[in-house]
């Protein structure tokens, strides 16, 4: 249930900041481990998603309802939902104040917000969004119109973009490229569809152990990768997206029938701003730990942490009974023996019914789960991808159990 009360002061052992998936399964997990725990989430939205399926929407497969989940049905019982946004942190007097004015204090704090995307860095992007053509999977609000973009294509100009790292799931950009690109060519207008694959940087994917099958799997479509370009500007009346070459003052731009969008992405500005905050602008954490390297009373899951590690539901899973070790170690006195070693995963959706499942740790270390080579596209995979995954984040993560099995509680 909301707390609405009217008190300008709460106090409370731990304060999580964001109800997405690092904050629900944190929050999860610390009731099942220590039931009396006094817990706060703060977190404004009434509307939970599960995003690593607005792929699967975009590309027609899933709707979208079945991506939603009412927040409140999600809030582990006994945890004390506040339904504002955090403004600022006082991390020497252990509270946070919330955009109301309202005081929140805590023994301990995690911080795991999410990121924000920043549409507006793209000059014209935010007035034609969601028509026009002007697509993006990132958002709740146009997944849907992507696929309305993608099967009424019939022939013409095709452009998916790629802005600099980090982001969110950094294979999302690319998983759209394929499942269009196969649609098209299972409709029979892939040939008269020019399709082009714009990205900032200089790879197709961050761990080179994938980039062959990647570049195999744009090549079978005939898709053009177009390195270090950095989408700027999109005219939507003029169906025309201005391109910035990274590094140079020089730009391109390209007409379009068909344009997706990932945006920019950083920190929440709340981040940003805060004495939490890298020179980046992330939330500075210790790498192994997951412990704020300044502040021992403060930790951070998922999106918003300064750590190498991809940002993915997949690094929140392993994330998240690392850090409720870690917390529960600290309020004991006892050391922090939790150690996160950096996994994430990336099921890169090559075609519908295939998928290149991407496991690895810190320094881009291979981590597979399965005995196969999976740099090669699998029909297991996709299985995962559209039958399983889901049903994990769901049923396991939001309900607070955990794969690891040496939480310490006491």
């Amino acid at each position: 249930m909301a707390d609405t009360s009217p008190s300008s002061e709460d106090r409370f052992t731990v304060v999580i900041i964001g109800g997405g998936a690092a904050g629900i399964s944190i929050a999860s997990l610390l009731k099942k481990h220590r039931p009396n725990l006094s817990i706060a989430i703060i977190e404004p939205s009434t509307t939970h998603a599960y995003q690593p399926a607005w792929t699967l929407v975009g590309a027609g497969v899933v709707p979208l309802r079945k991506t939603l989940r009412q927040e409140g049905g999600l809030i582990p019982r006994g945890v004390t939902w506040i339904r504002e946004r955090a403004a600022s942190f006082a991390p020497d007097d252990l509270s946070v104040t919330l955009e109301s004015g309202r005081t929140v204090q805590y023994r301990r704090l995690i911080v795991c917000p999410g990121l924000q995307l920043d549409w507006d860095k793209i000059e014209g992007l935010p007035e034609t969004l969601g028509r026009n053509g002007v697509t993006s999977n990132y958002s709740r609000e146009t997944a849907a119109y992507t696929w309305e973009c993608i099967r009424h294509l019939d022939g013409g100009k095709a452009i998916f973009t790629q802005p600099p790292m980090p982001i969110k799931c950094a294979g999302a950009p690319q998983k759209i490229v394929y499942l269009a690109s196969d649609h098209w060519r299972q409709e029979g207008s892939l040939h008269n569809t020019e399709v082009d694959f714009c990205l900032a940087g200089d790879a197709l994917f961050g761990v080179a152990h994938w980039v062959p099958t990647l570049q195999r799997q744009m090549d079978y479509y005939g898709v053009n990768v177009r390195k270090k370009e950095n989408l700027i500007k999109v005219d939507g009346e003029k169906r025309e997206a201005t391109f910035q070459i990274v590094g140079t003052e020089e730009t391109i731009t390209r007409s379009f029938d068909l344009l997706h969008v990932t945006p920019p992405q950083s920190a929440p500005d709340f981040v940003k701003a805060s004495p939490l905050a890298n020179a980046g602008g992330w939330l500075d954490v210790d790498p192994a730990t997951l412990r704020h390297t300044r502040y021992d009373t403060i930790f951070g899951a998922g999106d918003v942490m300064g750590t190498t590690n991809a940002k993915t539901a997949a690094a929140i899973r392993e994330q998240a009974p690392i850090v409720v070790e870690n917390v529960l170690a600290s309020l004991d006195g006892r050391p922090l023996k939790g150690v996160y070693n950096g996994y994430g995963a990336c099921p890169l959706t090559v075609a519908y019914g295939k998928v290149v499942l991407a496991e690895f740790t810190y320094g881009g270390k291979i981590a597979p789960s399965f005995p196969y080579d999976q740099r090669k596209p699998s029909r297991f995979a996709w299985f995962l991808k559209t039958q399983v995954f889901h049903r994990i984040y769901w049923h396991t993560m939001m309900k607070g159990y955990s794969f690891r099995k040496t939480i310490q509680s006491r």
